[in-house]
């Protein structure tokens, strides 16, 4: 059965992560895209290591279910051919520069004369006004600018830290990808497309606001800089075991109970500094390090045994290669195998969301360089002539000519 978004076509121009990932969420729930990549080379993901059968597994993992198509879109024949697919496209989405795609003829007024209830979507690093917005952008320096690295230093005054995943990116490609679904529904209300514009700056700061900002939040009652620079904890609740580590979080009173009889120490729950909710944020050093100094008494599997039979929220801290194994990963059937025709047999973690009324087919593998170059180019209204006189000339390239 078709996903919730058949019927929708997506004209990518995105490369590396945070776009191909939002189009590629959008490819999962049943959209027809297609990834518009340079003849040379196409994404820079496809030329970084892990790879095998000539396929990189950055560019495997935030591509499948597209069409590949090259076009070189510094030449007029090039944006003339992605203007044309255009025209029967719901989705248009670019993260080029700011001010790039309008200098090569692809800003939102040549597309939206193409087709002029396109859902037109710029992604960004800083932003798209200001000095830094037309500053280079990678994820670090998203983290680094937004507070995240503060953040995960565990207090103003600490050491930054950056988070060990490309964060950034993921949380803007999950952004854009609601946002374009978000506004193909306003378009069937008004029958108007609009122009969606993401910045992964202002993605990681609405993410951060919502948790880690309440100091910040009342105007004119800001904390004090002493006070937002205190270090939470060096435990940040991982907790070593006898013979691993564990994730505990006792919050609230029943939890704080559990965790007080299933570690032995019933003088917890006497102590003033634990009595409430409140008390036992405010004593969170002395609280985490307390617990920290019982589970090293036991091993992980012990103590999952005990903190479970008395309701305490906990979990073993499992290693990659141990995650996909997990008995409640695979009851939720997470990660799926598939067969690439040149990578062979891959492991990927399917789309998130499930659909009782539309669930979606199985999406297909991410394709070669320029695979679909010649039928897609045909369903726009190229002849064969044309097409081939365009990959002779290097604005174009088809399979055999491209790298996978």
């Amino acid at each position: 059965m078709p996903g919730p978004l058949h019927g929708f076509r997506v004209i990518d121009l995105t490369t590396m992560i945070s776009g191909p990932l939002a189009t590629m969420t959008l490819a999962d729930q049943g959209a027809e895209v297609i990834k518009i990549e340079h003849p040379k080379g196409g994404d820079l993901s496809r030329q970084v290591t892990g790879r095998r059968g000539g396929f990189s597994a950055s560019f495997l993992n935030n591509n499948r279910g597209k069409a590949s198509v090259t076009l070189n879109l510094k030449d007029p024949r090039g944006v003339e051919a992605a203007l044309r697919l255009c025209e029967t496209a719901d989705v248009f989405v670019q993260n080029f520069r700011p001010g790039v795609a309008e200098r090569i003829g692809l800003g939102e007024d040549a597309v939206r004369a193409a087709r002029p209830d396109i859902v037109y979507t710029s992604i960004a690093g800083f932003g798209f006004t200001g000095d830094w917005s037309r500053k280079p952008v990678y994820d670090p320096l998203i983290q680094a600018l937004s507070g995240l690295a503060s953040v995960q230093g565990g207090s103003d005054a600490a050491r930054p830290r950056l988070v060990r995943t490309i964060l950034p990116d993921k949380l803007t490609a999950i952004q854009t990808a609601q946002a374009i679904t978000a506004a193909l529904l306003a378009r069937a209300r008004t029958g108007e497309g609009s122009h969606v514009q993401i910045s992964m700056l202002d993605t990681v700061l609405a993410f951060l606001w919502s948790s880690d900002m309440a100091g910040y939040t009342f105007v004119g009652d800001e904390v004090a800089p002493d006070k937002s620079a205190e270090a939470q904890s060096f435990v940040e609740l991982i907790y070593q075991t006898a013979d691993g580590w564990m994730a505990v979080s006792a919050h609230t009173d029943s939890t704080w109970k559990g965790l007080s009889a299933a570690v032995g120490r019933p003088d917890w729950l006497t102590d003033p500094r634990f009595a409430t909710v409140a008390a036992r944020e405010e004593n969170k050093p002395a609280r985490l390090e307390l617990t920290q100094e019982v589970l090293r008494e036991d091993t992980t599997e012990n103590w999952m045994r005990r903190l479970s039979d008395h309701d305490v929220p906990c979990a073993p801290v499992l290693t990659r290669d141990q995650v996909y194994a997990h008995p409640q990963v695979q009851a939720n059937e997470t990660v799926i195998e598939q067969d690439h025709p040149q990578a062979g047999r891959t492991r990927q973690a399917r789309t998130p969301a499930r659909f009782s009324a539309t669930p979606p087919e199985a999406t297909p593998p991410a394709r070669r360089l320029g695979e679909d170059t010649r039928a897609v180019l045909a369903q726009a209204g190229y002849d064969a002539g044309s097409i081939a006189d365009m990959i002779a000339q290097g604005i174009a390239t088809d399979t055999q000519e491209g790298s996978p």
